[in-house]
């Protein structure tokens, strides 16, 4: 959703969202699709100018996701479950649209969408606000029966980390982090391991390389320790969105190559990360991965240096 070459969710911006206006009435939650531009055009892959270039042996090219979950508009954060029969991912019907008004447009949210077979289903609104309630939800990190997302919404300045609980099916008793982590920390998008003791992030707090830089905190007790910079990965650019595997011993990340955004991978070793190698490039970020290694990622679309929409995209692992 960023209007520059940068890869990102959303919610880079500190806005009140209560200062739009007082909060709409509740009415049937339309179809995403209804709210697509008409003038919007979805563009294929024999279409795309810088499609994403696929750097490792490991994997197939990647390809857009079979089935309903890519638009014409925007499909952006994506997040994958373990068992890759679960996607969840960021919508919004036009990237170019100010934040403000996404917000208010009934379809701008999370959503997610089942695999059946080869293919992807209809994808769901996940309703994370009360009905009438304005919100702006994106960046979902699921761990369990638990969802970690961004909002900025009614009531609050800026953006805050939020959790729900998945109760019958359903996503509810959304709140606040509040204290979940020391505001000092400056906690962007994040990842939890598995095992819940190290908390990855990415953040432009003081101390790092330049730009957004990727930072890790190890729990301590109940709460999370004073952040460390992975300096064998950051950079002058920007570094962030970052993913690590199940069994811990991988960390995926959004850097930048030759000017645009890429997906890069880190090894544990018995040294600590080790140097990063490029996995794919060309408007490519955000990865995520099943337990079969499956890559996923967001492939964003630019033709004259605007944003045109951005898909889901898979790279499946050989063997």
């Amino acid at each position: 959703m960023n209007r520059s070459c940068r890869t990102t969710c959303l919610l880079i911006v500190i806005f009140v969202i209560s200062a739009c206006g007082p909060s709409p009435t509740p009415e049937p939650l339309p179809a995403r699709e209804e709210r697509i531009p008409l003038g919007a055009f979805k563009v294929t892959s024999a279409r795309d100018p810088c499609p994403p270039l696929m750097h490792s042996d490991e994997w197939t090219h990647p390809i857009p996701l079979e089935g309903a979950v890519n638009t014409a508009g925007a499909e952006d954060s994506p997040f994958i479950l373990p068992d890759g029969k679960t996607l969840y991912f960021f919508f919004t019907p036009d990237a170019n649209v100010p934040f403000a008004e996404q917000a208010q447009d009934g379809v701008t949210g999370i959503y997610v969408s089942h695999k059946d077979g080869d293919r992807w289903g209809t994808a769901e609104r996940v309703l994370l606000q009360k009905p009438g309630k304005l919100a702006l939800d994106g960046c979902p990190f699921v761990q369990g029966e638990t969802m970690w997302f961004c909002s900025a919404r009614e009531g609050y300045a800026g953006v805050h980390h939020f959790t729900a609980e998945l109760e019958n099916g359903k996503w509810q008793n959304w709140q606040d982090t509040g204290q979940a982590f020391p505001e000092v920390h400056q906690v962007g998008e994040l990842h939890i391991t598995a095992g819940s003791d190290e908390l990855y992030f990415h953040s432009d707090r003081a101390g790092g390389a330049g730009g957004f830089d990727l930072w890790v905190s190890r729990r301590e007790g109940n709460a999370w320790g004073a952040p460390q910079n992975i300096h064998a990965l950051n950079t002058a650019e920007t570094e962030g969105w970052p993913f690590v595997t199940q069994d811990g011993r991988e960390l995926w990340y959004t850097g930048f190559h030759q000017g645009t955004p890429a997906i890069w991978r880190s090894l544990r070793t018995a040294d600590g990360w080790s140097i990063p190698e490029l996995i794919v490039s060309q408007f490519a970020g955000e990865p995520t991965l099943d337990a079969e290694s499956n890559l996923y990622l967001v492939h964003h679309f630019y033709l004259d240096g605007k944003q045109i929409e951005a898909d889901i995209y898979v790279a499946y692992k050989k063997g």
